[in-house]
């Protein structure tokens, strides 16, 4: 049996004691943990502690940003000795942004929940992203987020559904209002960083994006609520951007943006930074957002997209299903896209491509930077109460490739729209389509449009079993 850090009644065998300037911390080690909480994770640590060992206070209103920085800077020591866990118990614990470190877990009990800030002063403010070349609210840099780590390896950030609620209204007023001088904060964003897994949350509220894991690789992200108003503005829910090897399962998202939405980058910045964004799997997902898509891909892609696989889809009342979005000056290119499974309901529309989303960081983009979009494979769909079956808008003189869709059907609602596929500039094959699709999409027999067979190795990574060794 192993106590909580801190504790005056020491149970068990402390195994550690630090000294880090006149605050004396224990952390201990345990080889059982009776009556401990049990948890999975890319790798369990040898050392623990609670955040109120280092002076939180979880009654809502004191501020515990002190705390989460002093407990991380300390528990960072243990990196390279099985590194540490820090466990925030049950309370309301607000706290302006913290960076993690390597080799660290971050455990919420499930009757924790932490408050972002909205004390502007609390976020430090970070330069523009190298793929961007300006911020998305502001062009000049951007507000750091919640929960932030640069250059890392070996970061978990999960618990029993414990919740982090961003309290994003402040932000979103200032966005609407025109008020902001720098791009909005996101709840969580690791850069340059390999091994991550956030898991078992409930994430509430984000003043953006929710989960933006960028320049990274090796990332699972599983079993997350993640829940926004329906006109809260840019609430992505994930957006893996310029990332590798990532596997997203057993999500349900409620987003006034994009559920999921891939990145690599915004015009001549991405193609010159030219990471992609590829080896990405997509499982048992659900999805509510009337004003936009259930997973994007782009706008910004000009870094690449390939080798994406989704399947066992839900959307509810959400605008479009899958939406590849690009445009003339972003380059790059989305292919290799693997889309099976999916169950619809509420849908304005089910397919949706355009090669003209206007939006642009600055002037200087090259017309002659054009997007490869090839390779998009679509099969066993069934959509009910839906407005339009398909809007497909690729670019004069550079069309949308090699699409395949198969065994489709689409149900309409009361008012549905009397051309329902809207093609321009595509070319590809169809099977087993109802409606029946546009001429550029004909009718081929004996047709199922692949899906990979192999797995990628992010889909063979297992989680081993934890212990908080923690008691409240």
């Amino acid at each position: 049996m192993c106590p909580r850090l801190g504790n005056s009644i020491v149970i068990g065998v402390i195994s550690v004691i630090l000294i880090l300037g006149s605050e004396k911390v224990k952390v201990a080690e345990c080889k059982a943990a009776n009556g401990g909480i049990e948890y999975t994770a890319i790798n369990c640590r040898k050392h623990s502690a609670v955040l109120t060992d280092f002076g939180g206070v979880g009654d809502g209103v004191t501020s515990n940003t002190k705390a989460f920085r002093n407990a991380i800077s300390n528990l960072s020591h243990y990196a390279s000795d099985g590194g540490a866990q820090l466990i925030v118990p049950p309370g309301k614990w607000l706290t302006g942004p913290f960076n993690l470190t390597s080799h660290f877990t971050l455990f919420l009990h499930n009757k924790a929940l932490i408050l972002a800030s909205q004390n502007e002063s609390e976020w430090p403010h970070l330069p523009v992203l190298p793929s961007y070349g300006r911020g998305r609210d502001a062009p000049h840099g951007r507000f750091g987020s919640l929960i932030f780590g640069t250059n890392l390896t070996d970061v978990v950030i999960t618990g029993q559904n414990g919740s982090i609620d961003g309290q994003g209204a402040y932000w979103w007023k200032k966005f609407h209002n025109k008020k902001l001088n720098l791009t909005r904060p996101y709840m969580i964003e690791l850069m340059y960083s390999d091994q991550i897994q956030i898991s078992s949350l409930t994430l509430l509220n984000s003043p953006s994006y929710f989960i933006h894991p960028v320049y990274s690789s090796n990332i699972i992200m599983q079993g997350l609520t993640i829940n926004a108003p329906i006109n809260s503005p840019n609430t992505d829910g994930i957006d893996p951007d310029s990332c590798t090897n990532v596997r997203i399962e057993d999500c349900y998202i409620v987003s006034g943006d994009d559920c999921v939405s891939i990145k690599s980058g915004w015009d001549e910045y991405g193609i010159k930074f030219a990471m992609p964004s590829q080896h990405i799997v997509i499982k048992r997902f659900t999805c509510v957002s009337p004003d936009s898509t259930m997973i994007a891909l782009g706008s910004e892609m000009s870094g690449g997209i390939s080798d994406v696989r989704a399947e066992d889809l839900t959307a509810i009342n959400t605008e479009s299903a899958i939406r590849i979005k690009t445009a003339v000056g972003r380059g790059g290119y989305v292919k290799d896209i693997f889309v099976k499974g999916m169950n619809l309901t509420t849908m304005k529309y089910v397919f949706w491509m355009t090669g003209a989303y206007k939006s642009h960081p600055d002037p200087n983009y090259d017309p002659k930077a054009l997007p490869n979009i090839t390779g998009i494979n679509y099969r066993d769909v069934v959509a009910t109460q839906v407005m339009m079956s398909a809007r497909l808008q690729g670019i004069s003189n550079n069309p949308f490739t090699n699409i395949c869709i198969s065994n489709v059907t689409i149900q309409f609602n009361e008012k549905p729209k009397k051309h329902q596929w809207n093609c321009t500039d595509v070319s590809g094959v169809t099977n087993k389509v109802t409606p029946p699709p546009c001429e550029s999409l004909p009718e081929k027999e004996q047709l199922q449009c692949p899906f990979p067979t192999n797995s990628l190795p992010i889909e063979s990574v297992k989680l081993k079993s934890c212990s908080t060794n923690a008691f409240f």
